[in-house]
């Protein structure tokens, strides 16, 4: 896959644009939590610490969730099936797979919630990312998960999983929606092959979604385009996934309408792009059968 022609604002890494946030007040009690009692970072450096990572993220790529450290969320602890994932993880010895892992942030908070670090995976482009998280968490020595670094749409890196004969789980969050609808279609031929060929192996995560599904000029990559789903393209998609790998999948998918998509800014999404009505978040829980 070619690569894409970067924004020229990020390509420059200019801080002056809406999604870089020069400030963090506060910080999550989760997130504090993690740093604290996990990472043990006393509580009066938490927040340097993080600026000084978040900064030298933004050096190497600034995207706009590094600019208003979205890494700090936790996306995966607000599941509301995140219990039900703990009791895979903890009790069934199940493996999962944290697909753009980013600081692998939501790996660590499984970890710290008592999942063996050995069944944990996280997939990320970038490799100082990686290593990022490792300073930001201060556990190198410690974690012992596995990650793999390289192009989605290469795969070679995903070979040890495939050897394995797959995962799980794979958590997918604020990834399908970077593409086009002919990637997503790719990335989900991709997940698919990664997971265990057996009935429940699922694909959990959210992203952006719209009421009305279409492609929309693409934020970082020039000339490209991200489909945003509703609930109905996005089981289609699924459909026309499972007719092209010869399985099938038991889709739950929900659209939520909530403040989520103007947490950067009220009125343009702090990306200087104005936000379409209906734009919402996408929470899904696709299972094979």
């Amino acid at each position: 896959m070619a690569a894409p022609k970067v924004n020229p604002q990020i390509k420059a890494q200019d801080k002056n644009v809406q999604w870089y946030q020069t400030e963090l007040e506060t910080v999550s009690p989760q997130a504090r939590e993690l740093l604290e009692k996990y990472s043990h970072i006393p509580p009066a450096e938490v927040i340097p610490h993080i600026l000084k990572i978040r900064d030298r993220a933004w050096s190497i790529f600034p995207y706009p969730c590094i600019g208003r450290f979205r890494f700090l969320d936790l996306s995966i602890s607000l599941s509301p099936l995140y219990p039900t994932l703990l009791t895979r993880l903890l009790h069934s010895s199940h493996t999962l797979l944290d697909l753009g892992c980013c600081f692998a942030q939501d790996i660590r908070k499984l970890v710290h919630d008592g999942v063996p670090s050995t069944s944990l995976y996280g997939a990320e482009l970038r490799p100082e990312f990686i290593e990022l998280g490792y300073e930001l968490f201060k556990d190198k020595e410690t974690l012992q998960s596995t990650f793999l670094v390289g192009d989605l749409f290469t795969g070679e890196h995903f070979r040890i999983l495939e050897e394995r004969g797959g995962v799980d789980v794979v958590y997918a969050a604020s990834i399908f929606h970077l593409f086009d609808w002919g990637q997503q279609v790719e990335v989900a031929e991709r997940v698919v092959g990664l997971l265990k060929k057996r009935r429940g192996s699922v694909v959990l995560g959210r992203q952006r979604g719209n009421r009305t599904p279409m492609e929309y000029e693409h934020r970082t990559n020039q000339g490209g385009t991200m489909f945003r789903h509703n609930e109905e393209s996005w089981r289609e998609m699924w459909r026309v996934v499972g007719k092209k790998t010869g399985t099938q999948w038991d889709v739950h998918v929900k659209l939520t309408h909530d403040d989520a998509a103007g947490r950067y800014n009220a009125e343009t999404n702090g990306f200087g792009v104005q936000p379409t009505r209906g734009d919402g978040s996408l929470y899904f829980e696709v299972t094979r059968l």
